[in-house]
């Protein structure tokens, strides 16, 4: 129910939108715009989920207002740390009740990468938003399935793609969107960490479906497409590994990967859980060329060009993303790097692509 300050404040704006200037009504009408706040649900209570709630706290334009979990004991945790209303909390057996639930805008999918596909288009039926982790699905398939549910059920979809907002890697695209690198023709990728725990679900193929790539390699895919600015046309692609044990039949351990474009440029990229001290981009071009490392860790990015480094204040990442998307949700506002489902349906047909070329030995061509 909309309260008496709320409609006077409303009303307000109206009044002033009709007395004042063109340029003074516009402001006001922006200020109600920005007044909006996306209000937000996060689905699956882990690290990243936690990390995500944390820098929400110094979001304007999103709000954490609702949690879904399986765990009653983190369900209970969550309420008290941020506040939660115990009528905004739900389980993954009944979350599809928050479709009457008018508190909540959007659900945050942070689940098990298998459980992507169920649980956003379980999301969309209740008429919410859908933001969803990387990688948004297992496969291709999977990845249009979900987009033409939230299609359906006319809501957003997002993927969880924050360095599509990080500062340094804007200004980089910018640049070379810009010509300032000439024509560019390379670009490597290395992504990769040494993973620890051998029992948790990345390593379990029906909970990852996969290894590495699909997770950690992505931020190689996608990187490669937003600096080279264009799609790429073939894949070829290898896979190294050395211990069978820790990565079992269908998880990945080390992957290196080459993918061509129509322009002749190149990628070469790496994806491993078995290396540290990666996390590189590198762009080369005919006038110049953009290195950084750290690419695409929580920051700070470090970058720089053939003119020297780039500055910009590091922001957490997953602040920025959440108030881009509140923004993108709220008022339309279109990113200069895509983060809807046709997006992450593309680093999907790439990913699966991959795996045919490591299984057959092929190039496989992507037109």
């Amino acid at each position: 129910m909309t309260s008496r300050r709320d409609f006077l404040q409303k009303a307000g704006l109206s009044t002033l939108a009709v007395s004042l200037p063109f340029t003074d009504a516009l402001s006001a009408m922006s200020l109600e715009r920005e007044d909006k706040v996306l209000r937000v649900a996060i689905m699956g209570l882990g690290s990243y989920g936690t990390r995500v709630a944390e820098a929400m706290k110094d979001c304007k334009r999103a709000k954490l207002v609702g949690v879904i979990s399986g765990t009653p004991s983190k369900i209970e945790a969550w309420k008290q740390k941020y506040g939660i209303p115990a009528k905004n909390c739900y389980n993954y057996e009944n979350y599809h009740q928050i479709k009457d639930n008018p508190d909540i805008d959007a659900v945050y999918v942070i689940t098990p990468n298998s459980l992507h596909k169920p649980h956003s288009i379980g999301v969309a039926k209740a008429g919410k938003h859908v933001i969803c982790e990387k990688p948004m699905a297992l496969n291709a398939e999977e990845g249009r399935e979900m987009i033409a549910a939230c299609k359906a059920a006319g809501v957003h979809l997002m993927v969880g793609y924050r360095m599509h907002f990080e500062a340094k890697t804007l200004e980089v695209v910018k640049k070379q969107r810009a010509g300032e690198f000439g024509k560019t023709l390379f670009f490597q990728g290395l992504s990769g960490f040494m993973i620890g725990d051998p029992t948790q679900w990345r390593l379990n193929r029906e909970l990852a479906g996969g290894g590495s790539m699909m997770d950690i390699g992505v931020y190689s895919i996608n990187g490669a497409r937003y600096m080279l600015g264009e799609e790429p046309i073939w894949v070829t692609a290898q896979e190294v590994k050395t211990d069978p044990v820790k990565f079992k039949q269908g998880v990945d351990e080390t992957i290196t990967f080459q993918m061509g474009f129509p322009s002749g440029a190149v990628a070469s990229c790496l994806s491993t859980y078995s290396m540290n001290n990666l996390d590189k981009f590198f762009l080369n071009g005919t006038k110049g060329f953009a290195e950084m490392q750290p690419s695409t860790g929580y920051g700070p990015i470090q970058a720089r060009t053939n003119q020297g480094p780039i500055e910009a204040q590091h922001i957490t990442h997953q602040t920025t993303q959440m108030e881009e998307m509140a923004a993108i949700i709220l008022d339309g506002k279109k990113p200069l790097i895509p983060v809807d489902g046709e997006e992450g349906l593309k680093d999907l047909v790439i990913v699966d692509a991959i795996y045919e070329a490591v299984r057959t030995g092929a190039r496989i061509s992507l037109i």
